[in-house]
């Protein structure tokens, strides 16, 4: 006859990483027989393949010392489609508010703005997560301190990393680091709704999405997959990139994506040796961008030594040196997003910009653009603008 610590010792051989009474997955094992069981399990994941796992492995483990268990399970609520998901697709329900971070070109800070408005917006108490997007250059991984931490796969779905009270996923984190990925259109939009899909996302009040640069495939994918709440372009101050900061913000008006704001990264340097503040590269210069495209500027963030050391270093300067003067811009920008989501979460759609084509063929191509005829309609060009 089987008593507890028998069946204990047997369900610590049920591994999810851990065992599932390390995780405490396990609350009660009540014996009704000589020869059966049952378990009440306290699970945290709402997904059905989880449950289902868990049930057939511990049926198989206790199976094996000749007990049968009836299992009951406690899970958090299944997601349901949020308010701001009525219309149009939404693949991550659970969810209830995303942000595309955005730029008109690479090499701006688009991902340490990311990281830093999202690790603010978690030390003002949202839930929040990080889904590294830019399939080309997926920095997120070091700019969180995750380098080398392997991915955690719970049923047929993996699990996001934690740091800093940020969920955090990225392509980085899903191939062999250095590797290139030579990838046409529909592989991109592929990858970008498996982030979306098969990630074990917790219920967020904000996703952050770190976009590649530019304005192709994968935004679009991203705003015809789910509501997109709203959209922060990320630009330095030099008038050669606020052209392509208008391209940016164009592609938001195309798709109906509300904008949050505009964040001037590299502007001015502070000298680490004397805190004096100096105008190298332009100040001030997104202020007119902004009310031409009637959005605000967040943050005038600078060029600050601490803000790279924390980069490379997996330690964003908003949570390790909080009294600097790009942590407390940071934690002002992210505020102010807070409030403009909080504003237009309930109006979020992407109904008008579904998309037409067949599976596997891009919109953004001549002949996707042709059959994208509710996009065309709305845009007055093909789904991406172009």
């Amino acid at each position: 006859m089987a008593n507890i610590a028998d069946i204990k010792d047997e369900l610590a051989k049920v591994l999810f990483q851990k065992s599932i009474i390390d995780f405490g997955f396990v609350k009660d094992i009540e014996i009704t027989s000589d020869n059966s069981c049952t378990l009440f399990l306290d699970i945290t994941s709402s997904a059905p393949e989880v449950e289902e796992t868990l049930r057939k492995e511990i049926n198989e483990t206790l199976g094996k010392i000749g007990v049968t268990a009836t299992i009951n399970v406690k899970k958090p609520e299944a997601p349901k489609q949020q308010s701001n998901s009525v219309s149009g697709s939404n693949i991550a329900p659970q969810i209830k508010n995303f942000v595309m971070v955005s730029s008109g070109k690479g090499g701006v800070g688009k991902s340490t703005t990311t990281v830093n408005l999202a690790v603010a917006a978690a030390m003002q108490g949202k839930r929040v997560g990080i889904l590294d997007a830019d399939i080309y250059g997926p920095n997120i991984p070091r700019m969180m301190g995750l380098i080398g931490q392997e991915v955690e796969i719970v049923g047929n779905k993996a699990k996001p990393f934690s740091a800093y009270g940020v969920d955090v996923m990225s392509m980085g984190s899903l191939m062999e680091e250095g590797q290139a990925l030579i990838w046409r259109g529909a592989m991109i939009m592929k990858a970008i709704q498996q982030l979306l899909r098969d990630i074990l996302w917790e219920d967020l009040d904000i996703l952050f999405i770190d976009m590649p640069p530019g304005t192709g495939d994968a935004q679009l994918t991203l705003a015809q997959s789910v509501p997109v709440t709203c959209g922060v372009n990320v630009t330095t101050p030099q008038h050669v990139a606020l052209d392509d900061s208008r391209r940016s913000l164009d592609m938001f008006k195309k798709l109906h994506i509300p904008i949050g704001g505009i964040v001037e990264n590299m502007s001015g340097f502070i000298c680490p040796e004397c805190n004096t503040e100096s105008d190298i590269f332009g100040m001030g210069t997104c202020e007119e961008l902004a009310k031409q495209y009637d959005t605000q500027v967040l943050s005038n963030l600078p060029i600050e030594p601490a803000i790279r050391e924390g980069g490379d270093a997996g330690k964003p300067i908003v949570y390790f040196n909080p009294e600097s003067v790009s942590a407390k811009r940071y934690m002002e920008a992210a505020a102010k997003l807070i409030a403009y989501v909080d504003e237009v979460s309930d109006k979020a759609s992407n109904e008008a910009i579904q998309p037409n084509t067949p599976p596997g063929v891009s919109a953004c191509s001549t002949a996707g653009a042709a059959s994208t005829q509710q996009s065309s309609h709305n845009s007055g060009g093909c789904g991406c603008g172009h």
